[in-house]
């Protein structure tokens, strides 16, 4: 198969992680739950993780990382861990539902919600965060980039805005954590949540959210800890504060491999790479007649190209890909409601092309081949 849909999730894995995973299911404990020498190893493994991901999202210490099973419950954690009744938060139309769900929940219990609109390539104009708040606006809550189209918002430049305004400046890096650049204090991020089976490379069940100091998150959940048995709340130190029950021990240690692995190959380079081949897929399919294509590509991005073909629905065509040419893509919504509406396709929906570090320039020859034999 000819996999081409890593923002779903990368894969194949890195030799490194599953070997990772494996070793951690045959030796670990129960971490911070004893010290005998199992559990002892699951501690310094989550540990060293811990200090891996604060050092590359410039996270101002390793507890303040606090890991879930994915970026959906970390941002999860984060909108209802900060936002109250009364408040006012600002979001766009790139978010995924793991955004979009929770603010409406949100907003049928009293918390105001402004969506940036995208235009016609998922777009937003900047200058609209002004326009937008209120006095009881208290944070702003908005993805790195697009799964739809792999639009790339200047998080750097909003973040600037939240701390100006003294905003709680929430960011979902799902697509972009491992892959592009992030740095917490310079862009001024509040809270940034991550998944660890995409551009991070780890297993799936992995994830998590860095907070910046002074930032006060209510638990999500509440539960077994290890430590401070008798309090009848979760301990306030983090990250025990947001982190009941055992954790994906043998997921993190994969996790860690991953790390180590884009360590050693270097993160600009994997993106060099993935970006290459998007490019020539891209320069490729935008010469197909009535190929549509979604997206801005003028800068840097996320490795997505997402397209339809004349009037075909994107699962008819994606399911040709699939079982004529075994090439994998995804079709439909992407849990993308609102850059749908944005780009005109709710009811076509789109076939999105997400290129990893895996894939090959021959993945691309047969990719677009495929695509000429079906659409010409």
């Amino acid at each position: 198969m000819i996999y081409l849909d890593n923002a779903a999730t990368s894969s194949p894995k890195p030799a490194c992680v599953i070997e990772a995973v494996c070793a951690a299911m045959k030796n670990f404990g129960n971490s911070g739950r004893a010290v005998h020498g199992k559990a002892m190893d699951a501690s310094r493994t989550i540990y060293e993780a811990r200090s891996k991901i604060a050092a590359l999202f410039n996270c101002s210490r390793p507890q303040n990382v606090v890991f879930t099973c994915n970026s959906t419950e970390a941002l999860n954690m984060a909108i209802f861990g900060i936002l109250n009744v009364g408040d006012h938060v600002i979001s766009t139309d790139l978010e995924h539902n793991s955004v979009l769900r929770p603010l409406y929940r949100l907003m049928e219990q009293g918390v105001e919600v402004d969506f940036l609109p995208a235009d016609i390539k998922g777009c937003i104009n900047y200058d609209d965060f002004a326009t937008h708040i209120k006095e009881n606006t208290k944070a702003i809550i908005c993805t790195h980039a697009s799964n739809l189209t792999g639009n790339l918002l200047d998080i750097k430049r909003i973040g600037e805005f939240a701390f100006n305004h003294k905003l709680i400046f929430i960011v979902d890096a799902s697509q972009t954590a491992g892959a592009i650049p992030i740095d917490m204090e310079a862009m001024h991020i509040s809270i940034l949540c991550f998944t660890g089976h995409k551009s991070l490379l780890g297993p799936q069940g992995t994830g998590g959210l860095c907070v910046a100091e002074g930032i006060n998150i209510r638990p999500l959940k509440c539960g077994g800890t290890g430590v401070q048995t008798y309090l009848k709340d979760q301990p306030d130190e983090l990250p025990t504060h947001l982190e009941a029950g055992t954790l994906n021990g043998h997921g993190i240690a994969g996790l860690l491999a991953a790390l180590n692995f884009i360590e050693e190959v270097g993160a600009k380079n994997i993106h060099a790479q993935e970006l290459k081949l998007m490019q020539k897929f891209y320069a490729g399919v935008k010469e197909i007649p009535g190929m549509k294509i979604y997206g801005d590509f003028s800068s840097d991005r996320a490795p997505i190209v997402t397209i339809n073909f004349a009037d075909v629905p994107s699962g008819e065509l994606a399911d040709i890909l699939a079982e004529e040419y075994d090439i994998a893509t995804r079709p439909g919504a992407h849990c993308a409601p609102r850059m749908h509406e944005a780009l005109g396709t709710v009811g076509q929906g789109a076939v999105r092309f997400s290129f990893g570090y895996a894939n090959t320039q021959e993945d691309v020859d047969t990719a677009l081949a495929a695509l000429r034999s079906i659409c010409l």
